[in-house]
């Protein structure tokens, strides 16, 4: 994610001052309160580890990293970029991996 973006997204959480989130954090608590949560299925390709989502409701959600730290890192971030949720509520959001053994994730 570009440096410009991060910084408009904290921006624009800075000028709502905590008054307000964004309509998309209800959203997502309410796809995570009605269905499963998000699996996902791993796979080496070129040097890096492919994660895509099994049991995604709108589609699928496809991501990657070098290391496992760097897929988890950016599998959060694909989750909360397919609900248009901007990465400065990312702590406000939650989501967490569930079950490492087959990489499943929740919004807390």
């Amino acid at each position: 994610m570009s440096i410009t973006k991060q910084m408009k997204d904290y921006l624009i959480k800075f000028f709502w001052d905590g008054k307000s989130v964004p309509q998309e954090l209800f959203e997502l608590s309410q796809y995570f309160r009605n269905n499963d949560p998000i699996e996902f299925e791993l796979k080496k390709e070129n040097g890096e580890i492919v994660a895509i989502s099994k049991n995604y409701r709108y589609g699928s959600i496809i991501t990657s990293g070098k290391t496992k730290d760097e897929l988890e890192k950016n599998i959060e971030d694909a989750i909360l970029t397919s609900f248009e949720i901007p990465f400065s509520y990312k702590k406000e959001v939650g989501i967490h991996k569930v079950d490492k053994k087959n990489h499943t994730y929740a919004y807390a």
